[in-house]
């Protein structure tokens, strides 16, 4: 169980690591510096945590044969 809980925990630190790319590439948008490649680093960041988080979330639950 506590492998569970270690998978939960690093799971909330994804989320949250997540919401703070989002956060950083919405404010750099808004800015009137766009810096395009620092966005698009940021995006692809983003997307590899959304990934790993896609990756733990499918590890905690059961396999269901149909």
């Amino acid at each position: 169980m506590n492998i569970q809980n270690d998978a939960l925990k690093q799971l909330e630190d994804l989320k949250v690591r997540h919401r703070k790319v989002d956060e950083h590439i919405q404010d750099l948008i808004r800015g009137f510096n766009n810096d395009q490649l620092q966005i698009r680093r940021l995006k692809k960041q983003k997307l590899q945590l959304k990934d790993e988080i896609s990756r733990i979330k499918a590890s905690l639950l059961p396999d269901i044969i149909a």
